[in-house]
């Protein structure tokens, strides 16, 4: 795809990954619809996208909300008059263990609201954008990109039982939907990121960040900005569907 002139909504994009991608994009010349619940940081990477003479629109949603997230879609269809792409960013964590134990007593639990929140957000919210994005792309009859962005935690990683398990759903739904969409010129794929360098990590101290960097082959975080150059890949590839890519610096957990 040419994503010069084309409509592109990116979730998550008031900052770090979801910030880095969105310029990525408005760089290339596509018009940006920016979703995000914090509306300082939207209007910053608005501004941000906005400096590459193309249009920037900021969109206040929830995407665990099925009836903000169809509201807003239907808001870009009305300013922008077209949908041709979506970047399922958005995520939270809120890390714990299945089971915390203390001298062999269970002393602590992953929460249900603990679960609940990050599936919300990081399963719920990328079906919910995906089936809206797409019914507009159909109807549109252009064809178009959808990316989820997975995480290397998406195989198993301790302390992450929400998390990993939404990670893995992320990239399972990428498969179903490239083999449902292709018909409708809708490619599918997915990207699953290693440790990157975001705000959560760059407040971490630096001792948790040397444990964190040690294990990867590549001995550093990854950037924003590489994660956004595999979302381009991604849209400008018209052959790729129905798979993940790893950026993760060779980091196998």
């Amino acid at each position: 795809m040419d994503i010069h002139s084309k409509t592109v909504v990116v979730t998550g994009a008031g900052r770090g990954i979801g910030r880095a991608i969105s310029w990525q994009l408005a760089r290339h010349g596509a018009n940006v619809a920016l979703f995000d619940l914090n509306a300082a940081d939207l209007d910053e990477t608005a501004k941000l996208c906005a400096g590459e003479s193309v249009q920037a629109r900021t969109y206040r949603v929830n995407v665990a909300d099925e009836g903000e997230v169809s509201a807003a879609m239907t808001y870009v269809m009305a300013d922008f008059g077209r949908l041709d792409g979506l970047v399922n960013n958005a995520g939270i964590v809120r890390d714990g263990l299945l089971v915390k134990v203390k001298d062999g007593v269970p002393v602590g639990r992953m929460t249900l609201d603990q679960w609940n929140s990050v599936i919300g957000v990081n399963l719920t919210g990328p079906f919910l954008c995906a089936r809206e994005a797409a019914a507009h792309m159909i109807e549109c009859g252009n064809g178009g990109v959808i990316v989820n962005i997975s995480s290397i935690s998406r195989v198993g990683n301790a302390g992450q039982t929400n998390y990993s398990a939404a990670k893995a759903g992320v990239e399972s739904m990428g498969v179903v939907w490239a083999k449902e969409l292709a018909r409708y010129g809708i490619r599918v794929g997915s990207i699953a990121p290693g440790f990157t360098h975001t705000e959560i990590l760059a407040s971490m101290r630096p001792e948790v960040l040397d444990k964190l960097t040690a294990p990867v082959p590549l001995k550093r975080l990854g950037q924003p900005e590489e994660i956004a150059h595999a979302v381009l890949f991604i849209f400008e590839n018209d052959f790729f569907t129905g798979r993940c890519i790893e950026v993760d610096g060779g980091l196998r957990l």
